[in-house]
């Protein structure tokens, strides 16, 4: 950690804002890899990190600057060409700085292996030669390990783990034996491939990461000499020994898991001797460790109990490369000639939290605003009239003393009847009554001069310091080029994100609270709004589809837009998910107007797609962006046509502190009406009330517009006022919500007015109808009205009903049955518990046959099956249930660590509703999943 604490902060926002421009130039340069100016400028960027960072001490930043300024050196000299892959490997070494900048200033660990890091980027995009000469390189995905050791605290799981998990090795290590000597052997590998994907599904549920990855890395392994890819002597005299160097690794990551006793392993070693095989070791001198495991175990023990450790130095290679004796290979790191020496710090790890080590994100905050210094000057000046203002009113506070004193004096010689007396203390020409007067009308005139003296500086002063906080929409569109990138990579489309409006400015708070929104949204976007290439030339559209992520502002809104150019809405499918779903009747459907099907996306949990996948529908609908737009006291219309795209607009107000709102009254008592959403005010005769299907309406500009009393829709019933209407007219407030329009009828409109929003208690943060509180001058507490919460409010009026069904679901739900296929007895007992825990009925079978015997048997409301198991896979058990016409309706949930496209595609097609990769689970994305399904 930086001790300084000036440089420390100055270097966090430096750096922070290198990185980003790295990132934002490296996606230009993608898009342009001719482009020089992008180049020099990239460059430029990561010159001045890697000096800042040099300055502060910071070396592990400053080691990748300076292999990122090197890559960047030899595409600028045409020696290297950007490629997709290149790209990512510089985006990934991005992200671990990000996290190491992060580690400097506030001595959280990174988790970063900086060496692992470094030689992961120079192997990849300079090619291995460069790293590992005259040796085996096996090409296998390295996945960085967290090394602190995980203690599983379960005593239930931890026995099942303690011993299925030695039994896997076991088989595993028997298996390699057979191959050994029978190469050819293909049940063998098929064998020792599903006992592999077991171990690594049991680590992955108990949380020990070490095992999980060096079991993923071995499948990889084992796929290759399965595939013909590893020949039988580079694994007979090669890789053999470090497989069973590796599985012995395992067993004490095993048994340093179950007990709590450290193995002083370090698991990234494993992978880095399974990745990089030097063909000239002695295979003779392997028993249970090669020396190199040895060494890195005893190395990883000093340092565990050493203050300082020893200094590991990297070598450099010249230009013919050559194989160094000493220090061995598993300590030396080959890489390219211009990257500087490397001192291996002191291991600082991450802590683990909860059993699956999954550490929860930051929200996303603003540390530091850049303000011009005009603004400061300004706001000086305004504190100094603030100075003269307040001694004009500590003047005046003397003058109201004098008055009373006077009053005092008067009351007190006027009972004792001393008129002379008080003439006499008065002045000859000069009566008390004239005094007092004066005094009066001093008061008076300086009261209306301080008061518009302090309401001209109180609205400068607020006006100023809202500027302070103001910041472009840049700082949170900026993160978005990248995530498009990656996301239309994974889903294989083709997309063009077009950013406008970004200079436009918000408040900090605002900005703060608005990415997960967009985030979310851009997320949706890709995954359902727009269609793969195929799809998008069939429909006669250019193979890559668009997003438009704008910004714009009015004199009380700022406006943002997602807009997509996909497929749109599919208007029936939404009305066939609430059918479904049990939301409305189709009576009630019906009657809705096109904006009220399409709002219905933002019911908790909707969705119309029929395969669930991680990308956005884990469980986790549009109801969660409504949510927080609501919080921002903002709304969010959609804006949708089948065939040509989707538009989501959200508004927002410029500040979250003050609200100007219109004042009306019920009982006697005030509410406000945040002014933004108030179309207009009128008073409306009872006569023009008229009915239409139920609900209570009025004609205005030749629409019909719902209306009802606020005083019902607040539960508070029918105040006197309004059950004497029958001969006077009704003030009626309109209010407009996107397309949605409605009317409140109060008692009595009074008055629009400039309020601070007060923060809401913990126990009323989430009342209906209502989004806050103020103070109004009277010193009378006044809730501040929820607009959207108004409108879901009267259109539940106007559908009855559906309260009760939803409770109805609810009960059946609770009674829902689940059919768990699964042959690891670990995986299998913490999933029944989760499922059990849910309130559901569930049902266990040990493969994909006991499970299908056991779906005949009973009725089941949804099946929870693996993919890999023995006599019959989740897949070939999902085809027989969909072949089957009394189970066609049946839901059925993959969960699998086959995470590729492919393998996704394939569930698909074997007719599972939801594909849950074990890598990126958890209990709530099951559990809303099947509550979605069922």
């Amino acid at each position: 950690m930086i001790q300084d604490d000036e440089l420390r902060e100055i270097y966090k926002t430096s750096s922070q804002e290198h990185l980003e421009r790295m990132e934002t130039g490296l996606l230009e340069l993608e898009k342009n890899p001719h482009e020089l100016d992008s180049i020099e400028e990239l460059l430029r960027e990561a010159h001045s990190l890697k000096g800042d960072s040099r300055i502060v001490e910071v070396e592990s930043v400053e080691n990748l600057a300076h292999s990122i300024e090197d890559i960047l050196g030899d595409i600028k000299k045409h020696e290297l060409t950007l490629t997709p892959e290149i790209g990512d490997r510089l985006y990934e070494t991005l992200d671990a700085m990000k996290k190491l900048v992060h580690e400097a200033v506030t001595n959280e660990p990174s988790g970063i292996d900086v060496e692992l890091t470094l030689n992961t980027l120079i192997s990849s995009v300079y090619g291995e030669d460069n790293s590992i000469p005259n040796g085996l390189e096996i090409p296998i995905t390295i996945t960085e390990i967290d090394p602190t050791p995980v203690y599983i605290e379960d005593e239930e799981l931890k026995e099942i783990y303690a011993v299925t998990g030695i039994e896997h090795v076991e088989n595993i290590q028997s298996a390699l034996e057979d191959l050994k000597n029978h190469w050819d052997n293909y049940d063998r590998f098929d064998y020792l491939l599903r006992e592999l994907h077991s171990l690594k599904g049991d680590s992955r549920l108990m949380g020990v990461e070490s095992v999980e990855v060096i079991c993923s890395a071995l499948e990889q392994i084992m796929k290759m000499a399965q595939q013909g890819e590893l020949e039988i002597d580079a694994y007979q005299n090669i890789m053999y020994p470090r497989l069973k160097d590796t599985l012995h690794g395992i067993k004490e990551l095993i048994f340093e898991s179950t007990t709590g006793k450290p193995s002083g392993i370090n698991p990234n070693s494993l992978l880095q001797i399974l990745k990089f095989s030097n063909g000239n070791a002695d295979t003779d001198s392997f028993e249970e460790f090669s020396p190199e495991v040895e060494n890195m175990m005893e190395l990883d023990s000093i340092d565990m109990m050493e203050e300082e450790s020893p200094e590991i130095t990297i070598d450099i290679v010249p230009e013919t490369p050559s194989i160094q004796e000493t220090p061995p290979p598993a300590q030396t790191q080959i890489i390219k000639q211009s990257t500087p020496e490397i001192k291996k710090q002191p291991p600082k790890r991450e802590t683990k939290s909860g059993n699956n080590g999954n550490k929860k994100e930051e929200p996303y905050k603003i540390d530091t605003i850049r303000v011009e210094t005009r603004h400061l000057d300004s706001l000086m000046t305004q504190t100094g009239e603030l100075t003269v203002t307040k001694i004009r009113i500590a003047h005046f506070a003397s003058q109201m003393e004098q008055i009373v004193n006077l009053w005092e004096d008067w009351k007190m010689n006027k009972m004792q009847n001393r008129y002379r007396q008080v003439n006499s203390y008065t002045g000859e020409n000069d009566t008390f009554e004239n005094r007092i007067e004066a005094l009066i009308q001093d008061l008076k005139s300086s009261a209306h001069d301080n008061s518009t003296r302090l309401e001209l500086i109180a609205d400068q002063l607020e006006s100023k310091i809202k500027t302070l906080r103001l910041l472009p929409l840049s700082n949170v569109f900026s993160f978005f080029p990248r995530l498009v990138r990656d996301l239309s990579k994974q889903e294989n489309k083709e997309v063009e994100l077009v950013i406008q409006g970004e200079d436009t400015v918000a408040d900090k708070y605002i900005l703060e609270l608005i990415k997960d929104p967009l985030l979310h949204m851009i997320r949706n976007s890709i995954d359902h709004g727009l269609e793969t290439p195929e799809e998008r030339i069939n429909a006669g559209k250019p193979a890559q589809g668009t997003i438009v992520l704008k910004g714009y502002q009015t004199s009380t809104n700022i406006f943002i837009e997602v807009q997509d150019d996909g497929r749109g809405l599919d208007m029936e499918k939404i009305k066939e998910t609430a059918l479904r779903r049990g939301l409305y009747r189709p009576e009630e459907l019906a009657s809705m107007t096109r904006s009220q099907i399409q709002a219905l996306i933002f019911e908790p949990g909707f969705s119309t797609r029929t395969f669930i996948t991680e990308v956005s529908g884990r469980g986790v609908g549009l109801d969660v962006v409504k949510t927080n737009i609501e919080r921002l006291k903002g709304s969010i219309e959609i804006i949708s046509e089948t065939g040509k795209g989707t538009t989501f607009r959200l508004q927002l107000g410029t500040t979250l502190a003050t609200a100007n709102v219109l004042l009306v009254k019920i009982f006697g008592i005030t509410h406000a009406i945040p002014i933004e959403f108030v179309e207009t005010s009128l008073l409306v005769s009872p006569d023009e009330i008229f009915s239409i299907e139920g609900r209570q309406t009025i004609n205005f500009d030749n629409s019909a517009v719902s209306v009802a009393f606020l005083s019902e829709l607040l539960e508070l019933g029918v105040s006197q006022e309004n059950k004497n209407t029958v001969h006077n007219s009704i003030p009626c407030v309109l209010i407009r919500i996107g397309k949605e329009q409605f009317g409140l009828l109060v008692d009595e409109v009074t008055d629009t007015q400039d309020v601070v929003i007060k923060p809401q208690s913990k126990l009323l943060r989430r009342v209906r109808n209502v989004s806050g509180s103020t103070i109004l001058g009277t010193g009378e507490v006044c809730t501040i009205l929820n607009p959207q919460d108004l409108l879901s409010s009267i259109q539940k009026r106007n559908l009855t009903g559906k309260v009760a069904r939803n409770v109805d679901a609810e009960k059946a739900r609770d009674r829902a049955t689940i059919l768990l296929a699964e042959d690891s007895i670990a995986t299998r007992t913490q999933e029944k518990r989760i499922l059990e825990g849910a309130g559901f009925e569930v049902v266990t079978a040990v493969d994909g046959l006991d499970a299908w015997h056991k779906i005949k048997t009973r009725k089941f409301d949804a099946v929870v099956s693996d993919i890999q198991m023995p006599n019959l896979n989740g897949l070939e058990f999902t085809t027989k249930i969909r072949q089957d016409h009394q189970f066609s309706e049946l839901p059925v949930i993959l969960v699998s660590s086959l995470a590729s496209d492919d393998d996704r595609k394939r569930g698909a097609e074997a007719g599972a509703n939801a594909y849950i990769i074990k890598g990126k689970f958890n209990q709530d994305i099951l559990i809303e999943t099947i509550q979605r399904l069922i």
